[in-house]
């Protein structure tokens, strides 16, 4: 199947409310979802999706004649491509009847894995969720990142512990969750951290620890002061704040701030090679896509995964080569045009 052919199929099996649309861009979701769709007006995901579309590429073919190479290293495990699977929880809310959390898990970090990349996995209300994940993540030693949600630290506690059991490559934490409707009144309470209530968190473990949802350089002042290994730009696909800036329009300065102290990933909107190249050019070590991911997984399972990463890899290959990069460390600001 080609990537049309899997987004076809993957019509057949979701919903309600997802549309498996041919360009994931937010427009037909809007704030429909009850979950993947965006707050307030809903233009969240949209411009998240369009602000990377606003990046130019500056082509530049007087150059060697080299193979290009787009291998990533990240926590001392190398990578196929610096693209990421991002973490999905509840998909029965999401995305219809088709899969568990514990089906699509499998599905997905088992195809990521084999496919020379990673999958971060979710979290929700229900417990099973990242019971579900750190099965997943036994079976395929570890090379996944499971995300938790800014629960109280004694939740945050008994989830790590469970993780744990995997051995995992990091431990992710989406401080962005914040903003979401069921982390709100929660006894006891959960959602926002200060920098030592987060440190208090980190320290939980040995493990590398990312915190996801980084949308200033004073949170990632902040992040850094707690003790995380890395970040991840994110503002939850535009779900929990209306009127949120998109993540291409913070991630150099942010970049620019961190200068290489700590990992700097990033999402929302992100979907070819073309994107991609475009995020390391403004300074991000690596990025996470979603959405797309879960299309696949729907359309073809694991195949689906195998062509989406193929198409992945081959569109930020063609972008290397026709800007003059021939690796990741090629890569440069020089290499895309801005409105800045």
């Amino acid at each position: 199947m080609n990537y049309q052919e899997i987004l076809n199929s993957a019509r057949q099996n979701i919903g309600p409310y997802c549309k498996a649309c041919p360009v994931c861009n937010g427009k037909a979701c809007g704030n429909l979802m009850p979950g993947p769709g965006a707050k307030g007006n809903g233009t969240g995901a949209v411009r998240n999706y369009d602000k990377w579309q606003e990046i130019l590429l500056n082509m530049d073919t007087i150059h060697a004649n080299e193979k290009i190479d787009t291998r990533f290293s990240l926590f001392g495990h190398d990578f196929d491509i610096p693209v990421f699977a991002g973490p999905v929880g509840a998909v029965k809310l999401h995305y219809g009847d088709q899969y568990t959390d514990q089906e699509y898990n499998d599905i997905l970090v088992t195809a990521c894995k084999e496919n020379g990349i990673l999958a971060f996995t979710g979290d929700g209300t229900d417990p099973g969720v990242v019971k579900a994940a750190t099965t997943t993540l036994i079976k395929n030693n570890g090379i996944g990142i499971p995300t938790i949600k800014p629960w109280h630290i004694d939740i945050v506690k008994q989830k790590i512990d469970e993780v744990m059991q995997s051995d995992p490559l990091a431990i992710a934490m989406d401080i962005d969750a914040s903003g979401l409707p069921f982390l709100k009144d929660q006894d006891p309470p959960a959602g926002f951290k200060t920098t030592d209530e987060l440190k208090a968190i980190i320290d939980l473990t040995d493990k590398p620890f990312i915190v996801k949802g980084i949308m200033t350089v004073s949170g990632a002042k902040k992040a850094l002061e707690a003790g995380a290994d890395g970040i991840i730009v994110s503002n939850h696909g535009g779900r929990v704040l209306d009127n949120c800036p998109a993540t291409a329009e913070v991630l150099e300065e942010i970049c620019r701030y961190v200068d290489k102290r700590m990992i700097v990933l990033v999402d929302g909107g992100i979907r070819t090679g073309l994107d991609i190249f475009k995020a390391l050019a403004l300074g991000a070590d690596g990025v996470l896509i979603a959405r797309t991911f879960v299309n696949v997984v729907y359309g073809a399972r694991d195949e689906g995964v195998k062509v989406y990463v193929q198409k992945l890899q081959s569109e930020l290959m063609d972008a290397m080569a026709m800007c003059g990069a021939k690796d990741m460390n090629s890569i440069n600001r020089s290499m895309i045009r801005t409105s800045k």
